[in-house]
């Protein structure tokens, strides 16, 4: 099975489901990506999900479930800056459903950076960029720092806290969160919301940890 034969309807509905319009040209991108990223799978292994109907659930609606709470939290960001990011995941999906941000996707993986660069230029989306580079080595600041199951809470806030300003907010992608992890980054960053998730077709606990500068 390929992606090309899944059902753009499927994307379709869990996008309404997930309060986002379905708009075709944003279809035709994201189904793109998958496409894209099968193709460069067979060859590269930069997810270790390769199954059509997976991706689509695990990879594309997963990362889909939080435009609609970021718009909502963070409707001043202009810049986000998303951390070890693999195959662009959220960055590519924050690129296409949000042409207003700048994204950043940084891997230290080259391979992976080579494929979400190749996204930018296929997709014809000029807000979206990877950089090969561990992120602390990188400079600059940003507006929001993002993270899919990158690492604790911990890590990701002190990896990457040179690279905030004092309204920088960090958006943390997780399955579920301990208290004793949320305790672990009181020190670096103020948890001020831990928002449930509900990702169509998937069946599994989803949050955000939300978190901002002290």
């Amino acid at each position: 099975m390929n992606i090309h034969s899944l059902p753009t309807q499927e994307l379709s509905l869990g996008l309404l489901a997930l309060g986002l319009p379905a708009e075709h040209h944003n279809l035709e991108r994201l189904m793109a990506y998958l496409a894209l990223l099968q193709k460069w799978n067979k060859t590269y292994n930069i997810t270790a999900i390769t199954e059509p109907g997976l991706m689509m659930t695990h990879h594309l609606l997963d990362s889909l479930s939080i435009i609609s709470p970021l718009l909502q939290s963070c409707p001043d960001v202009e810049s986000v800056l998303d951390v070890g990011s693999g195959a662009g995941l959220p960055g590519v999906v924050l690129a296409v459903m949000c042409p207003h941000l700048t994204v950043t996707c940084v891997d230290a993986v080259g391979k992976k950076v080579a494929f979400v660069n190749q996204v930018a230029l296929t997709l014809r989306l000029p807000n979206l960029k990877a950089v090969h580079s561990r992120v602390e080595s990188m400079s600059g600041t940003f507006d929001l720092i993002t993270s899919r199951a990158f690492s604790s809470l911990e890590d990701f806030v002190r990896c990457s806290k040179a690279l905030s300003h004092g309204k920088t907010k960090w958006l943390a992608m997780k399955a579920q969160v301990s208290d004793d992890e949320l305790k672990s980054v009181a020190a670096l960053a103020n948890v001020f919301h831990v928002e449930p998730l509900t990702v169509p077709g998937l069946d599994a606990k989803r949050c955000i940890v939300w978190m901002q500068a002290l």
